[in-house]
């Protein structure tokens, strides 16, 4: 008997009850991030009916089985939560159309305006081809003049500035003039403020983002004495600041497809969640007591790194699992997906049109759905170690594709390759880059060791990028659009066919002999049907073999017949 695809741990069949709550969730936030607050009324009200009709239909049909009942109540749950989430849509529709800016923003002029300042400064490309530095930061509104009246409320902007900006810190009160600009569909922010002038400072509060932000910075000067491919790319790997990081390498990481370990992703909170976990039962904590200490841990990171989406997923991912494991639970992964995926959005609805949230998911679904699989594919006498090495980046490769084409319409021939041999170096970055991140800042001297040590891994990550790049046809050109997305998308399937048939020859070989058989019953009965059976046979059938040669001029021979007792029978003559 064939053993299970996935092995005994991956036979299980997959908890599918909450992927209609995400899919109800999603669309509900996508739909509403480029609609009005009217139609996200309207479109929560829809779904608050239609989750009370499942409900009532469920109690009235009393249907039996386990899966028929719960299959309202679950589709109840994603139309109740599908309506909040667009209510959340309704409310900052109306505050962006209704909302404290709303009258600067009809008045299309200039405004002296107020804001405290809620994030860092990141660089902006600059518009057209000026050489000019352009800053990016987000900051809440205080109090905004235009026209000569004021207006206080609340309400959250993004700031692009000249160089001027990139001094400002989170927790400051600054003052400034601009242009207010609407913001693009799917954004979460009221308004875009053009700064025509520097920021004055008029204030500064404490703020835990700044702390944050002057660690990451202590922790790239930390960094400074390594070589510079390794110096840029180590704080991207462990805090997600790709500020020092060469434009070679980050053009290398780019078409190798490694673009995902210079920010801070799922496997570095997954390692950091682990790596506390290690230490608090290392200490005999009891279960609950550690799950304490990694949460713990696992936000201060988070708060170090910052809220990005990616980020955000992963710390919430991180939690689930944790409540899970503390609780008894085990072999849910998918379940534990859609939940964080289902947070997120209720939490922040315009994470549903952000693509790195979107690749984020795609990469852990792939990663749930397909690596254990993969991996068990593999033969026994592959170190386990190897075979995950490969099948999750590879599990995780087939599913972004796609949408990866739709962003950047290439094909990144050594991907997988790459990425499998700097897989074994990630953990030993992000493990001791962690620990050199608080000790750069309290002992600059005692993070000289966990530096070199994660260092000197980022400088062989760097070279792997540089190695397989600088390779002949690294980089290959893609169709675009939905031709590129389709293709792409039968280019995965295919290579997970193609995976599975390189893994398995005896499976292919009985199955290629079960078509061959099952083809050939189809050609007889077919032949059969329509002309009869084709058989061989000796007997002659006494035709002459030259009846259909021409006839040649001349004396006609006689024609002979046998008599009945043997002799030639001649005619008579005349």
């Amino acid at each position: 008997m064939a053993e299970p695809l996935g092995g005994p741990e991956t036979a299980k069949r997959l908890d599918l009850r909450l992927v209609p709550v995400v899919m109800v969730t999603w669309s509900a936030a996508l739909v509403g991030g480029f609609i009005d607050a009217v139609w996200s009324a309207l479109l929560a009200g829809a779904l608050g009916l239609m989750g009370t009709a499942f409900l009532v239909v469920g109690r009235r049909r009393r249907p039996s089985g386990v899966r028929a009942r719960t299959l309202f109540a679950t589709l109840a749950l994603a139309c109740v939560l599908g309506a909040a989430v667009a209510v959340h849509c309704a409310v900052t529709a109306g505050n962006r159309e209704n909302g404290p800016l709303s009258q600067a923003l009809a008045a299309d002029e200039g405004v002296v305006i107020h804001i405290l300042v809620t994030g860092s400064p990141t660089p902006a490309p600059a518009p057209g081809h000026s050489s000019d530095e352009r800053w990016i930061v987000t900051a809440s509104l205080i109090d905004l003049t235009s026209k000569g009246s004021e207006v206080r409320g609340r309400a959250d902007i993004v700031v692009t500035g000249g160089a001027g900006w990139q001094k400002v810190r989170a927790g400051q009160s600054v003052r400034t003039t601009g242009m207010l600009n609407q913001v693009r569909d799917g954004q979460s922010e009221s308004a875009l403020l053009s700064a025509s002038s520097d920021p004055i400072v008029t204030g500064t509060g404490f703020d835990v983002r700044q702390t944050a932000a002057d660690i990451r910075k202590r922790f790239v000067s930390a960094a400074e004495w390594l070589p510079p491919d390794a110096a840029g790319l180590l704080p991207g790997m462990v805090t997600g600041d790709t500020s020092a990081l060469p434009e070679s390498l980050e053009t290398a990481m780019k078409t190798t497809g490694m673009t995902h370990l210079t920010a801070v992703s799922g496997a570095n909170c997954s390692l950091i969640l682990g790596g506390f976990i290690v230490m608090a039962r290392y200490f005999r904590w009891a279960r609950p007591a550690a799950g304490a200490f990694a949460a713990c841990g696992l936000v201060s990171f988070v708060i170090m790194v910052g809220p990005d989406p990616s980020v955000l997923r992963a710390a919430v991912m991180g939690t689930v699992g944790l409540v899970a494991l503390t609780g008894g639970l085990r072999g849910r992964s998918l379940t534990f997906l859609c939940l964080a995926t289902t947070v997120l959005l209720l939490l922040d609805p315009a994470m549903a049109a952000n693509v790195g949230f979107l690749l984020s998911v795609l990469a852990t679904l792939g990663i749930v759905l397909l690596a254990t699989r993969m991996a068990s594919w593999i033969p026994a006498w592959v170190p386990r170690w190897l075979a995950a090495g490969v099948a999750v980046p590879l599990s995780a490769q087939l599913l972004c594709g796609p949408v990866i084409v739709a962003l950047q319409p290439q094909f990144t021939s050594f991907a997988l390759i790459a990425n499998v041999v700097a897989g074994p170096l990630v953990a030993p970055i992000t493990v001791f880059g962690t620990i050199a991140v608080p000790l750069a800042t309290l002992l600059p001297w005692l993070a000289v060791v966990p530096v070199a040590v994660a260092g000197t891994c980022a400088g062989l990550v760097a070279a792997v990028a540089q190695l397989f790049a600088g390779l002949p046809g690294a980089a290959l050109p893609w169709a675009e659009g939905p031709v590129g997305i389709v293709a792409m998308v039968l280019s995965s399937l295919v290579t997970l066919l193609a995976v599975w048939m390189a893994l398995h020859p005896a499976h292919v070989m009985r199955h290629v002999m079960r078509l061959h058989g099952a083809v050939m019953v189809l050609l007889e009965r077919c032949v059969s049907r329509r002309h009869g059976r084709l058989e061989s046979c000796k007997e002659t059938s006494g035709r002459n073999h030259l009846w259909l040669l021409p006839i040649t001029p001349g004396p006609r021979a006689s024609r002979r017949t046998p008599s009945v007792g043997g002799m030639p029978h001649r005619p008579p003559s005349s």
